[in-house]
């Protein structure tokens, strides 16, 4: 079988590339449905994009490769295409955008653009060997038992990366990559939560509150959930993506808060109350409590000195934790690293050294912070590749 494009994933940037590639095109997945990656997103709202996407919420170790496939398919150009569909959406917090009733209404959206322009869906698909023979690219699929041959002109790796191996997961774009001489720089788990050794915070799992997580020079403020395992929440999977193994973080608990000037103000209002009791009337009580517990907070706050409560305060600003790893990409939401961008062209995503290799999406090294910068990437990514197979002819 021939095509002119052959797109490995159907995933966002999958669909995407397919829909607006333009000439025959051929789109296969291993799953028995499309976009089963949006469909979970967002507590299955997909947190489709973010209204304040910028090259500087993204991780690469080339920051600048975003730049051109986001500026020449921006946030607005999607949101313009979900109205377009007429697809009722909200704005969650700080930019998150989500659909009001239904994730599946982007995945019914991406399906109606590939069926106008004539995309040639195959599910359940697996892929086998891959190779070129000097003019096509000839890839073996195997699907309900049989193997067919495609040959095409250009081939799209939007397989994603390592992230929920549950889902089918394998990585298996940058085993491709490779294989015709693309560098792939090493990949980890990312927005990931944190996890502990000896479970420290098995008895306030549950608890959440607003937090400063910072790993190595970056900090990100949001709520911080505390977990039988460890450490959760969207602060703590932003950092998790700066985080490298054997490092400290530092968490600094409401950190709008001046507790220097709350404890001292305790102290004068009610000062027979324990340093402990008195934090637990602006903390949850079950934290107030583990923090008394680990920093002997049972002082009287009458007897206690300016210097004792400054040490309290330092300590709710810059409390130090050593995870002992992450849960790695059995719930990552996303994988660091990936295809090496220096191997790409930025505006077009195809390889420089083999003509007609795109890749597109989770699979570049490329990966977005929380909050529907992923999702923009997919976007950004897949149309920069999708016009330039389109201007081919």
């Amino acid at each position: 079988m021939d095509t002119d494009t052959l797109i490995l994933g159907a995933g966002a940037a999958g669909m995407m590339c397919a829909a607006h590639s333009g000439g025959r095109v051929l789109l296969v997945d291993h799953a028995k449905a499309p976009g089963e990656k949006i469909r979970i997103s967002g507590g299955g709202r997909c947190n489709f994009t973010n209204m304040f996407a910028e090259p500087t919420n993204y991780i690469s170790q080339n920051p600048h490769f975003v730049k051109s496939a986001l500026a020449r398919y921006t946030q607005w150009d999607f949101i313009a295409l979900v109205d377009q569909y007429g697809i009722p959406w909200h704005e969650k917090t700080l930019g998150q955008l989500f659909c009001d009733t239904s994730a599946k209404d982007i995945i019914a959206m991406l399906r109606d653009l590939m069926a106008k322009t004539g995309v040639d869906l195959w599910l359940e698909t697996e892929i086998g060997a891959v190779a070129h023979d000097g003019t096509h690219f000839v890839v073996q699929l195997k699907k309900a038992g049989s193997t067919r041959t495609v040959r095409a002109k250009n081939l799209v790796l939007a397989t994603g990366g390592k992230s929920i191996p549950k889902m089918g997961a394998t990585g298996i774009a940058y085993q491709i990559a490779t294989q015709f001489g693309l560098e792939v720089t090493p990949t980890r788990a990312g927005l990931v939560p944190f996890t502990f050794s000896d479970q420290p915070f098995a008895a306030i799992s549950g608890t959440s509150v607003p937090a400063r997580i910072t790993a190595g020079t970056t900090s990100f403020d949001e709520a911080l959930l505390f977990t039988h395992r460890g450490l959760s929440g969207p602060a703590v999977l932003q950092a998790s993506s700066y985080w490298h193994e054997g490092e400290a973080i530092t968490v600094t608990i409401e950190p709008e808060t001046d507790w220097l000037s709350r404890l001292k103000d305790a102290r004068k209002a009610t000062p027979r109350r324990q340093i402990g009791t008195a934090l637990a009337d602006h903390l949850p009580k079950k934290l107030a409590q583990h923090l008394d517990d680990l920093w002997g907070l049972k002082d009287q706050l009458a007897n206690t000195t300016d210097a004792r409560l400054q040490e309290v305060a330092a300590q709710l600003a810059v409390w130090s934790l050593m995870p002992a790893g992450t849960e790695g990409y059995r719930t990552a939401e996303v994988t660091i690293g990936g295809i090496d961008t220096d191997g790409l062209s930025s505006k077009t995503m195809e390889a420089k050294s083999v003509p007609g290799l795109y890749a597109i999406g989770e699979c570049v090294d490329v990966t977005g912070w929380l909050g529907g910068y992923n999702f923009q990437w997919a976007w950004s990514s897949a149309m920069a590749a999708a016009r330039a197979i389109s201007a081919k002819g």
